[in-house]
This record gives C-alpha cells, sequence and structure tokens, in this order.
C-alpha cells in the first residue's frame, strides 16, 4: 500500500508539474502578453506584435507612467499576464501589482523586510533584474537571498525560503537575478564573486519552495552535478573532479563563480542554459590554473541538474570578465553550410560564441567590438592543443604582468563589451541586436586574504573611453552569429546598458543611460526617441491590452555604469573621500575598506552622465495615438 501510495502521490506531482508549464506556455507563446523576464524560453526578447511598424512609430506618445518610489538602478522589466502588471524595484525590491484595466491602479503591494546590511555587500548597485510568474504565483528573488513566492491575485506570501549566506559572519552572497521558472521548478542563481562566493545554481519546487537539485560551479562531481565521463567539454569528457584540479589546494571554496544572469531553456531538449562569472579574487597570480568551472557556459538536464556539457570561455580569468551573460537559442541556423540548432552568447570577455546547443560544440568566436585586445582570438581547430581557448596578448595579461603592476590600454573593462543588458534577436533578418559598452581599463591585481563575509577583490580598475574611436562609451549593434561579423553599429555617448527588443513590426528598441528610448529600423535608422525622466537600464518589452500595442520601460539610473551617480559619487568630494578610503585600506592591507572597488572603477569614466539625467525610478508606458 506504501508504494502505490507514494507512487500515486509522485503521478500527481507530476501532473501538477506538467499543467502548471502548459499553463505557463500557453502564456509565453500569446504575445499579448510577456510573461517571462526574458520575453521566451529561448532568450530572443521579439514579439511577434506588429502593430507599432517603422512606419508609425513615429507616431508613439506617453499613455501612462507609474512612480516605483525607489532610486538607484531598475534593471529588468515588468511582467503583463492578462489585465495585470507586475513590476519590481531595487532593494527594498518592492513588487506592485498594476490593473491594465485601470491605468495602473495598484491591486496589491509587497515591500519585503530586508537587513540594509546587505546594500554594502552588493557590488555594483542595489539593482533587481525581475519577478517570475509560474503557478499562479510571482516569484521574488530579494537582495537577502530570499526567494518569496506571492499569490498572484492577492500578493500574499505563498513560501519563502533563504537561498544563500549574507548575515553577520556570512558569506557576502547576495540575490540580483531573476528567477526563471521551468516545468515544476524555479531556478535560481547567486550573487557575490567579489566575496569569494562559491556559486550556484538552485532549482526549488514550484510548489512548496523545497529544493529539488543545486549545482555548484566548481568543486567535487557530486557538488558541481557532473559526470566524469558523460559530461563533455568540447567534445571530449571532462574527466573526474574537473571542479577541483585545476584550482590550487582549496582555493575553489572561495571560487567564484556566481550565477546571476539569465538563464534559457529548450523543451525538447529538456536542457537549461546559463553562463557562470568570474573567480575569485581578481588577483589571478593568487589562484594558478584554468579555475574551472568559473567563466563557463553549462547545458544541464532541467529535471536533475546533471550537467550534459560544458564550455570554459576565459580560463583563468584575469580581468574580471564574467560569463553570465544571456545564451540566446536559434533553431537551423546554417553555419559554413550545415544547420545546427544553437545557442549565442555575447561574452564579457568581446567575443561572441556561436556553439551547437546540443553537443556543446564551438562553431563561431569573433570580437564583436574591434577595440577588443586582450586576446588575438579563439582557436578553432579541434585538432590543436590550444582549441577554444583564447590567445592572450602579454601585454594586456595581469598575471604576466604581476602583482602591484598596472596593465594599461586592456579593451575591454571589467564591465566587458557587454554586460547583463540582454540582446534581442529578430527571426525576420536572422540578425542580433546587442547592446554594448565601448570602454578600456587599466587593471592593478594586489595580493588579498580571505575573510568570509568581507570583500574579496585584490584590484584596482579604472574604466574610460576606448582610445581612437568616436568619442563615446558605447554602440547598439547588428551581429551575424553565423559568420561573426557586425554588420552595422550605431554609435552612443554613453554605454548602452538597456536590453533590447525586436518585434515583428521591424522595428527595434533601446534605451540609452541618458534616459532616451530610442526605436530604430533593421538598417540602425533613428525612427523615434524619447527622453524619459531617469537614464535607462531596464529591459524594453511589449504588450498588447485591449486590442492595442504599447510598449514599457522601467528608468532609473544606476548598475554598474550609473554606480557613481546612483550611489552619490560624482562630486569632486565624494570621489576623493572614497578614493582616499581605498588608497588607505589597501596601504593598510585592510580588503574591508575597500567595499566598491569593483564600482569605483566605472566613477570617473561616466561622470559627465550628471551633466543629463538624475535619479528616479519610472515606468513609462507607450503606445500609438487613439
Amino acid at each position: 500500500m506504501k508504494v502505490a501510495f507514494a507512487a500515486a502521490v509522485a503521478t500527481l506531482s507530476l501532473a501538477g508539474g506538467v499543467l502548471a508549464n502548459d499553463d505557463l506556455q500557453k502564456l509565453i507563446s500569446d504575445s499579448k502578453n510577456w510573461a517571462i523576464p526574458t520575453g521566451d524560453y529561448a532568450n530572443t526578447r521579439y514579439s511577434k506584435l506588429n502593430q507599432i511598424t517603422k512606419d508609425n512609430v513615429k507616431n508613439l506618445q506617453v499613455k501612462w507612467t507609474f512612480s516605483t518610489g525607489v532610486l538607484r538602478g531598475h534593471e529588468g522589466g515588468p511582467l503583463v499576464i492578462g489585465d495585470m502588471m507586475y513590476v519590481h524595484t531595487p532593494f527594498p525590491n518592492i513588487v506592485y501589482a498594476l490593473d491594465l484595466n485601470n491605468d495602473g491602479r495598484i491591486v496589491w503591494k509587497y515591500e519585503p523586510k530586508q537587513n540594509t546590511n546587505v546594500i554594502p555587500i552588493m557590488c555594483c548597485d542595489t539593482v533587481n533584474r525581475g519577478v517570475a510568474y509560474g503557478d499562479g504565483k510571482i516569484i521574488l528573488n530579494q537582495a537577502d537571498t530570499t526567494v518569496t513566492a506571492l499569490d498572484a491575485k492577492t500578493g500574499k506570501v505563498a513560501w519563502s525560503v533563504k537561498n544563500g549566506d549574507n548575515t553577520d559572519g556570512g558569506k557576502g552572497e547576495s540575490g540580483t537575478n531573476a528567477p526563471m521558472v521551468v516545468k515544476d521548478k524555479v531556478l535560481i542563481g547567486i550573487s557575490g564573486g567579489e566575496y569569494g562566493v562559491r556559486g550556484h545554481i538552485t532549482a526549488y519546487n514550484l510548489k512548496d519552495g523545497s529544493i529539488a537539485w543545486r549545482a555548484y560551479s566548481m568543486g567535487p562531481d557530486k557538488d558541481t552535478l557532473i559526470d566524469p565521463a558523460k559530461t563533455t567539454h568540447l567534445g571530449k569528457p571532462v574527466g573526474p573532479d574537473s571542479g577541483l584540479n585545476t584550482w590550487q589546494g582549496e582555493q575553489w571554496k572561495q571560487g567564484g563563480g556566481a550565477t546571476w544572469g539569465w538563464y534559457s531553456y529548450d523543451p525538447k531538449l529538456n536542457l537549461i542554459y546559463y553562463g557562470s562569472g568570474n573567480p575569485s579574487t581578481w588577483n589571478p597570480v593568487q589562484r594558478p590554473g584554468d579555475n574551472r568551472w568559473s567563466m563557463t557556459i553549462f547545458a544541464r538536464d532541467a529535471d536533475t541538474g546533471v550537467a550534459k556539457w560544458v564550455y570554459q570561455m576565459t580560463p583563468h580569468d584575469e580581468w574580471d570578465f564574467d560569463g553570465v551573460n544571456e545564451m540566446i537559442l536559434v533553431d537551423g541556423m546554417k553555419v559554413d553550410g550545415k544547420a545546427h540548432d544553437v545557442l549565442v552568447h555575447f561574452d564579457r570577455n568581446g567575443f561572441a560564441y556561436t556553439l551547437d546547443r546540443v553537443s556543446g560544440d564551438l562553431l563561431v568566436a569573433k570580437k564583436y567590438d574591434p577595440a577588443v585586445n586582450w586576446a588575438t582570438e579563439v582557436v578553432m581547430d579541434p585538432k590543436s592543443k590550444e582549441y577554444g581557448r583564447p590567445q592572450v596578448v602579454a601585454k594586456y595579461s595581469t598575471q604576466q604582468n604581476g602583482e602591484d603592476t598596472n596593465s594599461t590600454g586592456v579593451c575591454p573593462a571589467a564591465l566587458g563589451t557587454k554586460d547583463q543588458q540582454p540582446a534581442t534577436y529578430s527571426p525576420k533578418t536572422g540578425l542580433f541586436y546587442v547592446p554594448t559598452n565601448h570602454v578600456c581599463m587599466d587593471y592593478e591585481p594586489y595580493k588579498v586574504s580571505y575573510t568570509a563575509g568581507q570583500p574579496y577583490v585584490g584590484a584596482t580598475v579604472s574604466m574610460y573611453p576606448a582610445p581612437g574611436s568616436h568619442g563615446g562609451m558605447g554602440n547598439f549593434i547588428a551581429w551575424d552569429a553565423a559568420k561573426g561579423d557586425i554588420v552595422w553599429s550605431k554609435p552612443e555617448q554613453f554605454s548602452v546598458w538597456s536590453g533590447a527588443l525586436s518585434t515583428d513590426g521591424d522595428v527595434i528598441f533601446y534605451g540609452t543611460l541618458e534616459g532616451y528610448i530610442k526605436a530604430v529600423d533593421k538598417d540602425g535608422k533613428e525612427l523615434y526617441k524619447f527622453k524619459t525622466p531617469s537614464g535607462i537600464i531596464g529591459n524594453i518589452n511589449t504588450f498588447e491590452h485591449k486590442g492595442k500595442q504599447y510598449i514599457a520601460v522601467l528608468s532609473g539610473v544606476g548598475g554598474w555604469a550609473g554606480i557613481g551617480l546612483a550611489g552619490g559619487l560624482l562630486s569632486p568630494d565624494n570621489a576623493a573621500k572614497w578614493h582616499g578610503a581605498v588608497d588607505q585600506g589597501r596601504a593598510q592591507g585592510d580588503e574591508a575598506q575597500v567595499v566598491g572597488t569593483a564600482g569605483l572603477g566605472a566613477v570617473g569614466g561616466y561622470a559627465a552622465l550628471a551633466d543629463f539625467t538624475t535619479l528616479g525610478g519610472q515606468l513609462t508606458v507607450f503606445g500609438l495615438p487613439n
């Protein structure tokens, strides 16, 4: 009887998961909604809506606005499910449910109670990248790593669990990424690479918040959920304890490899895809070896978490080139005449990768900004011992130049040729439209000791526009992922830090740090722009309500590029004080006093932002005239 009962419960549980997934899949496939933070499981950020076209987009006008009541950087974007919109904020991570039938009337508001001690440990502003929906619940990943499921109708807490440890004496973990619901599970990552955390991705059961599986970025096979005989790297089995044997001693326990970016999912293969971040510390001299599996693309079974394949893009990272940017899935792309179901990834390191997402084979790896100089190429010959590895230029190697040596003119800067701001793919043109940074840096590593819960950075960084170029700090580009070519590039004064959107109306949208939402056609010609109240680092999306198409975006300058403005650091007095504190802390060997070093490097380069925008948190909804 016990066996039969257990089997019946398992069957019911599985059926519930399938039904929940079917419901979400239907919502995602209906372009009237924006039911998942990435737009769809493939991460394309493409909408089939086409009322707004390249011919009438010039007529867009503001329909209504909503103030979030919070300053600091507003990344991510709202969800739209039927007649409801769900809006999130940076810390304290308020969630609003808004009634689209009544110009955004607040149906409910949830404001979690969080200890403000989490604010100083958040590397590069107090951002949050959005909430997720599944099984009638809104899932919030809070700054303090609490994962909370809210009833989508009432806002009442259905369940709540702790995903990390950032309490006094804890590890310095925090939560910034948007959850993703897959089948009967919700996927949650972890932030804190600058505190020496060990990155992990965790699948929680959507029904009650219990853990289904957790996979670490490095460590023994049982922790990384890697099968040494079946999990492959560029077609070859990784072998036993691959997450240990490229680390010195027990450094892997503070290995970094945080998972604060975006996830994608292939229902046919039942695989999820995501990237891991930089190894800890930023000083490469202190951690010899390839430091696997930091800086890695993972393909994992959605049910078990077991890795099918991995690919490490930047072995032994020397520049803080996190690998967490989105993985965009496209079917049937022809590369060298052969069709592949591919994964396309624009890495922080300045290379754009096209891989066969079934096998993990590397198909294309090319620079998507001409300024990239830290490596000459990625070796593409499978017969070479260097296959898949970037060829590092000695002049820009912080490892080879050594501790206490300032490596100058490294491109891109630590914030990458693109950070987490998502690109978009249009199946109509076959091109990717990519928000990019056009920024270089000076990078000086120094020795640092690990203390749990304290910063574990070990480098000072300064950033500036790429020399000998258009003078700005960003480009919005069109990319051919089959060939590895830039089709066109539109210069911007500052980094393009917003997520892009493409539509069936032949319009591509993006936002700027000055606060403009812009629309361009497939050739990059600007069709429309409107300046919102604050800089845009949010992700633009679209939805339909009562037969009309709308465009929505969160304004609120901040994030890494805008940390100087968001953190009040741009005045000469404040900047001088912070620089002084960093210098003093480094001289005394007190890494705790160097809090914010990661963000500090961007302050000078983006100082001019204060002449164009100011703080504010606002949702703006656009539509065509009635």
